[in-house]
């Protein structure tokens, strides 16, 4: 039964008297006039304007009174309530989810409702389709109506939701939200079936709930920004192509004086295009250096051969700046606030690492020198040391490996265990997970399947079912497709190596989120927040008083994460939290 109350407070007893508590489940969907929630078997509405009790009024009060897990489709939720100011503990978000047990980027309501009741995907009805089972939505359909429809049912009598609905009709009424967020609730209900059907893997259940943890920190992550001294990137930016140009004709030259540096060692460079792959190629033969493509790793070897490699590799570093990270860069994505942001995602749709837009990813080294803490703040710093080999650990069971993990540099131990050197253990270590076989990786790979075998046929049978293009799920339950049935050796060695590092990247993503969003819970207390995601490195805005403090909550928030990813805890993770005031201190 719907229940219309007035206050924020209201809503709070209501909820309360309804049994919701901490952690309790609360699906909750909102509009520009109405807000409805949903509980097993209760719904409630109540109209949530500028002039009254607002949205984020009530979920700010009903955080704080309950903290019940929020349950929503996807983080647009989420994104509105931090950009009016309110970040709540947890969540249930059904997108993250969905993308965690089916894989792939898509997530739309239909798409989570069709799968998790096993409808066919092509049988997904769009808008503007006529339809025996579509019902009178807006009026009669041109005789295309069945009488048994109701079109305040959002599920048709198929089982797929109705277009209507999920391009924007359940928001039409009260009754519709209330109906809308009780969908939620099934869907997160169904969620936590599929999950519990996955069996032994004792990481789902926890990483869905950090999964969806995690879209609540991407939105804080693009609310907030990441600190940058303009003054000191523009510095940066014009060490490497020259001072800001004032028109396009000051644009050309500078393209053109950058483009003569490498140029001035060629003999014949006229119609030379530095930006053509075949063209370099071309010039590289002339001066006695053939190779099969002109990657940076087959320059690096040939610096010293010509000083036209030198050049070159210099020239790529100023031109990524000029086109990808310069003035324009700055321009278009560092607010008057001094704050770089970008969207941010939980997962890249395939092994399930976060990813950013802005460049924020992918920022070069130099400008690491301008991310500069504010007035009366620190960065504290961490990331996780050799986070690859000991997730392979701990996901594949090997007591010898996870053995290797209670030392800080793990590849010690594997080296005497091998009797090599350190630099060929971890050659050996990254060219099993990577699935390289040849030379010095090649070599040494024959004495891990002697010291590892466990770890060695984990990997293996990873790789397998690549090559034969079987669908893989990472420790934490997420589903990675191989797509492709091509049976050519190139494209099938090229999905077992794939494979191979997909359950060991993506188990490593589960972990660092774990990681993260435990952080973010921890800190959030003193002021402090996450502004960076890279990979396996945290980077936190902290008021200078708890730098110290925060640096330890870093560590010590780690061992917690693994656990509950990983309960049997045998394998060690390493993170040295270090304060700094600049990205550059930090050591690699």
């Amino acid at each position: 039964m719907s229940l219309i109350v007035l206050t924020a407070a209201d809503v709070a007893d209501a909820l309360r008297d309804a049994g919701v508590g901490r952690g309790s489940f609360l699906a909750f969907t909102t509009s520009a006039t109405a807000t409805a929630l949903a509980v097993e078997g209760r719904s409630w509405s109540l109209h949530t304007t500028t002039g009254g009790t607002t949205a984020a009024a009530l979920v700010q009060a009903v955080e704080a009174a309950l903290r019940p897990r929020w349950v929503w489709w996807s983080n647009h939720t989420a994104s509105a309530l931090t950009g009016a100011g309110v970040r709540v503990a947890t969540c249930w978000d059904l997108a993250a989810v969905h993308r965690l047990l089916f894989g792939g980027w898509a997530a739309e309501p239909s798409l989570i409702w069709a799968l998790l009741r096993d409808l066919s995907v092509q049988s997904i009805p769009a808008m503007g389709q006529l339809g025996l089972l579509d019902g009178p939505m807006n009026g009669p359909m041109d005789g295309y109506g069945d009488e048994g429809s109701n079109p305040e049912d959002p599920i048709r009598p198929d089982g797929h939701l109705r277009p209507e609905w999920t391009h924007g009709g359940w928001s039409a009424t009260p009754a519709r939200m209330e109906a809308w967020a009780a969908l939620a609730l099934q869907a997160c209900h169904q969620q936590q079936h599929r999950i519990a059907a996955l069996g032994g893997r004792n990481g789902a259940g926890a990483t869905a709930r950090s999964e969806s943890a995690a879209e609540l920190l991407c939105t804080e992550l693009a609310f907030d920004g990441l600190p940058v001294d303009v003054g000191r990137a523009s510095e940066i930016i014009a060490l490497s192509i020259g001072p800001r140009p004032r028109n396009d004709a000051e644009l050309a030259q500078a393209r053109m004086r950058r483009d003569a540096l490498v140029l001035s060692h060629v003999r014949v460079s006229a119609g030379m295009d530095l930006r053509n792959p075949t063209h370099v190629r071309s010039m590289l033969t002339g001066v006695g250096i053939d190779l099969v493509d002109t990657r940076a790793w087959r320059l690096e070897p040939f610096r010293a051969a010509h000083p036209l490699v030198d050049a070159l590799m210099t020239w790529r570093k100023a031109e990524r700046v000029a086109t990808t990270y310069g003035y324009a860069w700055l321009d278009a994505n560092v607010s008057a606030d001094g704050r770089l942001r970008g969207a941010w995602t939980g997962c890249d749709g395939a092994g399930g690492r976060m990813t950013a837009q802005a460049g924020l990813h992918n920022l070069p080294t130099e400008m690491r020198d301008a991310v500069v803490a504010e007035h009366g703040h620190v960065f504290v710093h961490a990331d996780l040391g050799q986070i690859e080999p000991r997730v392979l650990a701990a996901v594949s069971s090997d007591c010898a490996l996870a053995a290797a993990t209670t030392a800080d540099d793990l590849y010690a131990p594997v080296a005497a265990r091998l009797g090599v050197e350190r630099a060929v253990a971890k050659v050996a270590v990254l060219a099993a997970m990577y699935g390289q076989t040849s030379g010095t990786a090649g070599e040494a790979l024959r004495g891990l399947e002697s010291a590892y075998p466990v770890a060695m046929e984990f990997l293996r049978v990873a790789d397998k079912m690549g090559q034969s293009a079987q669908d893989i799920r990472t420790h934490g339950g997420r589903l990675v497709r191989m797509g492709g049935r091509d049976s050519s050796s190139a494209v099938m060695a090229a999905r077992g190596r794939f494979a191979r590092n997909a359950v060991i990247q993506g188990a490593a993503a589960e972990l660092f989120k774990a990681w993260a969003v435990t952080v973010r819970g921890r800190v959030a207390p003193l002021g402090a927040r996450i502004v960076l995601c890279l990979h396996d490195e945290l980077l936190l805005h902290v008021p200078t008083e708890h730098g110290a403090v925060v640096a330890q909550l870093l560590e010590a928030s780690l061992a917690d994460a693994a656990q509950r990813w990983m309960p049997d805890g045998a394998v060690r993770y390493v993170a040295v939290a270090s304060v700094i005031n600049r990205w550059s201190e930090a050591k690699d």
